[in-house]
């Protein structure tokens, strides 16, 4: 892995205990320029994984609990009128950062959740028709509880999809837990080991990874056998098959590889994909979860050669 990846995932895992497949993950997705969505239950580090990355990484961030009362220009800022000046000045949302934690995003309206979901996909804000450009690098790490419906609001499958990956901590294991109880501080100091520019360039690196014409045909294929499942309601979009692609090409980069290799695209497919399926009431009688569909699908799409 390049240097100063490994680096970053060494100083998050001093608060991470025993998820470095889920560091991993979130490492990849930035590197891809995409957004995270964290789907799990209160308690395991969520936004301790948040606010480590923004340490290690050197970024601006901001954290805003998403309640009903939460409104759009919360988020996106608004414009307010100065008596002295005469005129209208911007005030900035919260959304104006590197790392934004959209903490409990299914617990806000959807009003408050498109807003966001727009800047997500524009990277820019516009407010009284003046458009205001978002840092960058800027990603969202947005979590939800999948348990306990009272008071949320679902997000739609269209809304979904502008999440590159959908990821679950889950508990720690013993090992870690004992790590956790043993610890003395509850957040340990985290070095930054890169800024913006040096990331940014990462990211550019990453993008440029040389992908072969049968891995193209793959992610195609795999996609369209999402489309013609016999069990599955809504399959993946072009814009599912491109976040598929930026991450394939980000994990090659991790792994210091000159190409995207077929076993990179599998490797993302359980993350990117399993939040843009819709199961149809034939597996849903059968009890049958995405990831099996998903694997079914890889074990039935034959992996061409690479040539390179």
């Amino acid at each position: 892995m390049e240097q100063q990846l490994q680096r970053i995932a060494y100083e998050i895992k001093k608060n991470i205990k025993g998820k470095d497949s889920v560091i991993y993950n979130v490492l990849c997705t930035m590197l891809a320029g995409g957004h995270i969505l964290l789907e799990d239950v209160p308690g395991v580090g969520k936004t301790t994984l948040a606010l480590a990355f923004s340490e290690a990484m050197a970024l601006s961030y901001k954290r805003v609990q998403f309640t009903p009362d939460v409104m759009p220009s919360d988020i996106t800022g608004f414009s307010m009128y100065n008596n002295q000046t005469k005129q209208f000045e911007y005030h900035q949302g919260a959304a104006i950062c590197n790392l934004l934690l959209a903490d409990e995003i299914n617990r806000t309206s959807p009003k408050t959740q498109s807003a966001l979901l727009e800047l997500m996909e524009e990277g820019k804000v516009t407010v009284d028709g003046i458009t205001h450009t978002l840092p960058k690098p800027f990603f969202v790490i947005a979590t939800e509880n999948p348990f306990g419906s009272a008071g949320t609001q679902r997000l739609p499958e269209s809304q979904m999809d502008r999440f590159m990956v959908r990821l679950s901590m889950g508990y720690p294991n013993h090992e870690a837990s004992v790590d956790i109880l043993k610890s003395d501080s509850v957040f340990e100091k985290i070095s930054a080991i890169v800024n913006n520019e040096g990331f940014l360039y990462m990211q550019q690196k990453a993008q440029e990874i040389y992908v072969d014409e049968s891995v193209y045909e793959f992610i195609v294929n795999v996609a369209e056998s999402t489309r013609n499942s016999e069990y599955i309601q809504l399959g993946i979009s072009p814009r599912g098959m491109k976040a598929l692609l930026r991450m394939s090409k980000a994990y090659a980069y991790m792994l210091s590889e000159s190409y995207v290799s077929i076993e990179d695209v599998i490797a993302n497919i359980p993350a990117v994909l399993s939040h843009r399926i819709v199961l149809n009431s034939k597996a849903k009688a059968k009890d049958i979860d995405v990831n099996t569909v998903l694997q079914k699908i890889i074990n039935d799409v034959q992996a061409p050669k690479i040539t390179h």
